[in-house]
């Protein structure tokens, strides 16, 4: 893994799930990791029940487009993470590769959207913990 570590989250729209891990890991790890997101069959716009769900915590993800997901995303991150939406990424030595499993939040209300937040933010914890945990100084 390089200096700073780079996560790549795959969703088939690049609309929910994937939005929402990527803001996360943002969010709880400031510059330590690089990230992207990218979907294989991308969305027209952000889940507006994900956007809403994640500016209750005081992340705005509004202004997220969902992206196409390149042979280049995968080759320049360390970690490729889909969310259990069946997508796969192009597979290359050295990588690490996880599946989390998620429900999908796609035509569901901020309600339903709410655990699947939750849910992703403590997967997030870990993963932080374990590629870019806080040096002591």
């Amino acid at each position: 893994m390089s200096e700073k570590p780079s996560v790549l989250f795959v969703c088939v729209h690049n609309a929910g799930r994937s939005q929402m891990a990527a803001a996360w890991l943002t969010h709880l790890a400031g510059d330590r990791v690089e990230v992207r997101s990218a979907g294989s069959n991308p969305g027209d716009a952000v889940n507006p029940a994900a956007v809403e769900a994640m500016a209750e915590v005081g992340i705005d993800i509004s202004a997220e487009i969902p992206k196409i997901l390149t042979v280049d995303a995968v080759k320049e991150s360390d970690v490729c993470i889909t969310m259990g939406c069946g997508d796969t990424c192009p597979v290359f030595p050295g990588k690490r590769y996880l599946d989390w499993k998620l429900e999908d939040p796609a035509g569901q209300g901020v309600a339903a959207v709410r655990p699947i937040r939750d849910e992703i933010k403590v997967m997030v914890e870990d993963l932080i913990k374990e590629i870019a945990p806080e040096t002591s100084k």
